[in-house]
């Protein structure tokens, strides 16, 4: 049977290993509980999306779907209308939910644990050199769906974390250090950038365009320039300082409000209603940002928000691929949209000006990556041409540019995740194979990797050539 290969640096991190809560949320009565009446440890990490590698060393993973692990029975949660509001923005079900976790422990149970939620949604720093450390949650990121965090360094060291929120209509973020990172590996340089990540100024997009409305009907055709693209602002939510001191930048919102309750500081500030952002990466080669948004099959009907240039189509089901140009210490930017995904026979999509008879089809982007060569690499979840999920490779300079081709498709009802690209080796996690409304357990739809009779899992998956050549 499969047993675990010991390692000097292995560690487990459930549900109940305690984390460090740090920033403007730490201590404040949002996050206060009967166990840690402090706010300022908490038990576990789990819903955890994608993430990234700091240029320190360490690891940064996302708190995503958390929202679905809490619950209550049949009316007993009776919150007042302000938390039943912060419940519902955040997604928080007053009922019992699917999963059943509060039937099993009471910190699940909003109605005996009503701050219990708040203590999740962040981004959780962990140092995978010394397994006896305790991870980090940094609330001066916000708590929202993170899908990652990624960084960028700028020339004089400032640090700058992206991040997307996954959930249809949400918003992006970027977070500016007020600190400069310490190059080195030394104890005392890691010691000096985990704390980066505690003080400096958290911002959100609002995306503007000159493009007339009138020609944004939500088919997604090209407006008459040719493209779709425009400038943006990013705006100040919420200031961090050392020892969890914080300003609030949002007229009516506490600095605690801001860092607890992150997507009501974004809303009031006028932030751009995005169609589910998730990964952000950085090119090496540019310094241009990339940002999966992967769908959102409500934009355009009653009550929702319209279409609008960066989020052109009704009824999205296939994403788009927002190329930003950031001064990325500052506020100001501009962007274009490289990809509007789906089937390139449709009318409603774009791959950058390239032929789209030399494309591959491509829906639902979700993580990215690049090559050393400055290509943007695509790995997708849900894909909705009728085809399984795949890994992609789009050019992004030169004749070429919009080029994209398939790398490699994954078993059915997987997600494609966590692309790492190196130029010998292409790694990718291979997510939930089988995984469909219509899966039976006793005829299921897929059995990766072992076949035969096997048990569907996923998996972790190296592809290589002989030559060593691969990529675009």
């Amino acid at each position: 049977g499969l047993k675990p290969v010991i390692g000097q640096y292995n560690r487990r991190i459930t549900a109940d290993t305690p984390m460090t809560l740090v920033g403007p949320a730490a201590g404040t009565d949002f996050v206060k509980t009967a166990a840690d009446p402090a706010g300022r440890t908490v038990a576990g990490t789990f819903a955890n999306c994608s993430g990234g590698v700091t240029p320190w060393g360490t690891v940064l993973s996302g708190e995503e779907n958390f929202q679905e692990y809490f619950g209550a029975a049949e009316g007993a949660a009776k919150p007042n209308p302000v938390d039943a509001d912060r419940y519902k923005r955040y997604g928080v079900t007053l009922k019992p939910t699917a999963l059943r976790w509060e039937t099993f422990d009471p910190r699940f149970d909003i109605a005996k644990t009503p701050n219990e939620p708040n203590r999740f949604g962040y981004i959780v720093e962990l140092n995978p050199w010394d397994p006896k450390s305790t991870p980090v949650k940094h609330s001066a990121l916000g708590r929202f769906r993170h899908e990652a965090a990624n960084i960028y360094v700028t020339d004089d060291g400032t640090v700058v974390a992206y991040s997307g929120d996954d959930e249809r209509f949400d918003y992006m973020y970027k977070f500016v250090s007020s600190k400069k990172m310490r190059p080195g590996r030394t104890s005392e340089a890691l010691a000096h950038n985990m704390t980066l990540l505690d003080e400096g100024t958290l911002y959100v997009a609002k995306l503007s365009s000159d493009i007339p409305a009138a020609q944004i009907d939500g088919s997604g055709k090209l407006p008459a320039k040719g493209s779709f693209g425009g400038t943006g602002t990013w705006l100040p939510l919420l200031r961090s300082g050392p020892g969890g001191q914080a300003e609030s930048l949002v007229p009516g919102v506490t600095a605690q409000e801001a860092a607890v309750f992150t997507r009501f500081a974004a809303d009031k500030a006028g932030a751009t209603k995005m169609d589910r952002p998730e990964d952000f990466e950085a090119n090496p080669k540019t310094g241009k940002v990339y940002v999966a948004l992967t769908n959102n099959d409500k934009r355009g009907a009653p009550g929702q928000a319209p279409p609008d240039a960066a989020n052109p189509r009704n009824d999205n089901k296939s994403g788009q691929i927002l190329e930003i140009t950031d001064n990325h210490a500052g506020t100001d930017f501009t962007w274009d949209l490289l990809l509007v995904c789906g089937d390139p026979a449709a009318a409603d999509t774009y791959f950058a000006g390239f032929d789209k008879t030399k494309v591959s089809p491509i829906s639902c982007p979700d993580n990215l990556a690049f090559d050393s060569h400055g290509n943007l690499w695509i790995s997708t979840d849900g894909n909705a041409l009728d085809s399984n999920d795949g890994l992609f490779a789009v050019a992004l300079d030169g004749p070429n540019r919009g080029e994209t081709k398939q790398f490699l498709t994954v078993p059915l009802g997987a997600e494609t995740c966590g692309p790492v690209i190196t130029d010998d080796l292409v790694t990718v996690c291979v997510q939930h194979p089988g995984e469909h409304d219509d899966n039976d357990i006793d005829n299921p739809l897929s059995r990766w990797p072992e076949g035969g009779n096997g048990t569907a899992r996923p998996s972790v998956v190296a592809v290589w050539k002989a030559d060593g050549k691969i990529g675009v």
